[in-house]
């Protein structure tokens, strides 16, 4: 057996050992795929995965509920699980709104208030309400939340309030209160809905949180103000916006029964418009709840049945495209009619772009009229905008306390550190419960049935007493990857099998050592394949060949996909919105990255002679996060090498949900129960944890050995 400090090198050397490894996927490959780094084969295998995923959500979505039963049943699971997805599991304290109207401007038929409330202490939230001049007894009431319409000035932020005055107008011109709230982005005080979609925030997944969830707590708590005021009537109160303000009217209405009637305005279609058809890539965060349940979105429509509903949206819609919408209705309206209220579902479907149009306004005011009102006049006077940005201002100065800027530090609460158990039970309690909250809220993406490996060899060849392999094997449908196997030929029995799981930042040092000895394998690609590839480097070559004979060991490593042989499209826009599609399917890329280790344990124990030895499992980056959780999951492990584990996973690996209930000093405690852990760590600050539950479980001081990181040859 070698000592760790050896054995600490492998994940280094396996870096030049697997590039030798690629020289038949090499030889085999168009040229041009090779120059761009294969993106052909990866953007058709993930195009393959994302529409296979899509379809199964679709199939699945709504296919239970069959009668009215089912849906009473179903629904208030629905809507906890909405909730949840929003972070707003358990709600929210519901403090008090200091409600402030800072000011007034006057039309002559109508009044509009300038204001403020606090959602939650220090959250603050503009608002500008507009109401008839006279008002005699207690109106109806429309809230209007705001799509991405920012109005600046010298720098200055107005909130996109101003730029959808014409709504609040035209609303209290014909006789509603209406309360225009700003949304968190793009309000006077500005806070961020591209976390994921441009500030590279993939911790929000990790959190469990989208500003989807603080758009509807703040539209909760919008219609507590408006039922606190005597001009409203609390039991006549709509919800109408469009594009971004028609996703939070989704939002408010499913989960709200407040909301007495529903114009959502180009707000909302299905996960096949957003997935396969690429519509996603027109969205920020805030239109997306966090998909843990794993639904599509006519669930999030039908949640409002069987209340009034109107879907509104253009034909030529590019970010919410038609075919999508009416799949969406059609589903709805399946609901509506077991709830016998298909006359209160409509549908409005206008020419025209994705764009705030009279055509839409109109039929918005009709429905509310017959719902709220009981009457339906003609409809005469236009939307019109009265007012310029410094009359509906509510701040003259920016309050300082303001959280609306990094609300999405606090808004979903982080699992707090875990005490050191006292007992063996309690630990087992503490363990088993964070691993029932991984599998159903961080890996719930995972297929239910893994299906069949069906490996296949892809290669085999020979070179200075080694035996190179490659092994075809499925991880996830579509998802084919490739298992790379070294040996020496006189090996006889090994004593150690190592499988490496490869990350990004590796793959130039595996085409380093594809050239090392293997020139022959590559001198008919064509002369532009060559300036592709880094100088060779065989002194790595014969190290790792050195140690391989001494250690008697099998070698084996595993891109996951994504990376190496099946990487996609490489701009950072396109893995950006890669990464993103799998956040809508219930996923996370690092996520199905464990399942892909998982599966390539299965598939090198599958190997004749190999499922005996003992295995070692090794990981750099973040790499060792995701073979740190393959090992929580994959029984009869070795070892685990990991090099540079990040302390917390707020710099990965991006797993869903898994800081509300745990962070990587808690998993490595629990594979420090299941095998031995080698980290190799600059210090040792941060793994305390683990040590100490090592300790309470009696394994012994080898348990757990913190060491320093190797250095490379």
């Amino acid at each position: 057996m070698m000592s760790h400090a050896r054995a600490a090198m492998l994940p280094a050397l396996l870096l030049g050992l697997t590039s030798t490894l690629f020289q038949p996927a090499l030889q085999a490959a168009p040229p041009r795929e090779w120059a761009e780094h294969g993106t052909s084969r990866g953007d058709r295998m993930i195009s393959a995965y994302f529409a296979e995923e899509t379809a199964k959500l679709r199939d699945a979505c709504l296919a239970d509920v069959q009668s009215i039963d089912d849906w009473n049943a179903n629904r208030p699971v629905f809507r906890q699980q909405l909730l949840e997805m929003l972070g707003l599991d358990p709600l929210p304290e519901r403090t008090d709104l200091a409600a402030t109207v800072t000011g007034t401007t006057e039309h002559e038929e109508f009044v509009v208030e300038k204001l403020h409330f606090q959602s939650r202490p220090r959250l603050y939230v503009t608002a500008d309400l507009y109401r008839p001049k006279d008002v005699k007894e207690p109106l109806p009431a429309i809230l209007y939340v705001c799509g991405h319409g920012g109005v600046k000035k010298d720098g200055v932020s107005y909130g996109n309030k101003v730029h959808y005055q014409h709504h609040g107008a035209w609303f209290a011109r014909h006789g509603y209160v209406c309360l225009v709230i700003d949304s968190l982005q793009l309000g006077e005080i500005e806070g961020i809905h591209h976390g994921t979609y441009r500030e590279k925030m993939w911790w929000w997944n990790n959190r469990g949180y989208t500003p989807a969830g603080v758009e509807a707590w703040n539209c909760i708590r919008a219609l507590d103000y408006l039922q606190s005021r005597k001009d409203v009537d609390p039991e006549r109160i709509g919800v109408t916006g469009r594009s971004g303000g028609g996703a939070y009217s989704w939002w408010i209405s499913s989960i709200d029964e407040r909301i007495k009637a529903a114009v959502p305005v180009a707000g909302i279609t299905d996960l096949e418009n957003h997935v396969v058809d690429g519509c996603v890539e027109g969205h920020c965060d805030c239109m997306f709840m966090v998909n843990t349940y794993r639904w599509d979105y006519p669930l999030v429509a039908a949640m409002v049945a069987p209340r009034p509903l109107m879907i509104g949206n253009t034909d030529q819609d590019r970010i919410f495209p038609l075919d999508g919408v009416v799949r969406t209705n059609d589903k709805v309206r399946k609901i509506y009619e077991l709830c016998g209220a298909g006359g209160e579902l409509g549908l409005t479907i206008t020419p025209g772009p994705h764009k705030d149009t009279q055509q839409l306004r109109v039929p918005a005011l009709h429905w509310f009229n017959q719902k709220l009102k009981g009457e339906d006049p003609p409809i005469t006077v236009a939307a019109e905008a009265f007012f310029q940005p410094e009359d509906l201002k509510v701040f003259q100065e920016l309050p300082k306390d303001s959280l609306n800027a990094e609300i999405h530090e606090t808004f979903v609460p982080l699992a707090p550190a875990p005490a050191v158990p006292g007992s063996k039970e309690e630990w087992q309690k503490l363990r088993d419960g964070w691993l029932g909250a991984l599998a159903e809220k961080s890996f719930g993406g995972w297929p239910q049935e893994a299906g069949p490996l069906d490996v296949q060899e892809a290669f085999a060849v020979e070179k200075e007493g080694l035996r190179f392999s490659a092994h075809d094997f499925t991880s996830q449908g579509p998802v084919r990857l490739r298992l790379y196997v070294m040996r020496p030929v006189d090996l006889g029995e090994p004593k150690l099998l190592v499988l490496g799981v490869l990350d990004e930042q590796d793959w130039t040092s595996f085409v380093a050592m594809m050239r090392c000895g293997f020139e022959d394998r590559i001198k008919g690609e064509p002369s532009e394949v060559l300036k592709e590839l880094p100088e060779p480097d065989e002194a790595l070559f014969q190290e790792l060949r050195r140690m391989q004979k001494e250690g008697h060991c099998v070698m084996a490593f595993v891109a996951p996909r994504g990376i190496g042989p099946t990487a996609w499209n490489p701009s950072e826009k396109k893995q950006t919105q890669i990464r993103r599609r799998f956040m809508l399917l219930g996923q996370t890329l690092d996520g199905m990255r464990v399942w892909d280790v998982r599966r390539a344990i299965q598939a090198l124990r599958s190997l004749d002679s190999l499922e005996p030895v003992p295995l070692v499992l090794q990981g750099e980056r973040q790499a060792a996060g995701i073979a740190l959780y393959a090992s929580l999951f994959e029984p009869g492990l070795h070892r685990l090498d990991l090099q540079d584990l990040p302390r917390t996973h707020r710099d990965g690996p991006i797993l869903l949900n898994v800081r509300r209930y745990l962070d990587v000093p808690e998993a490595v405690a629990m594979a420090v129960e299941r095998s031995e852990v080698v980290l190799y760590q600059a210090d040792e600050k941060g793994w305390e944890y683990p040590s100490e539950v090592a300790h309470v479980l009696d394994l012994g001081d080898e348990r757990l050995s913190i060491l320093e990181p190797p250095e490379k040859p």
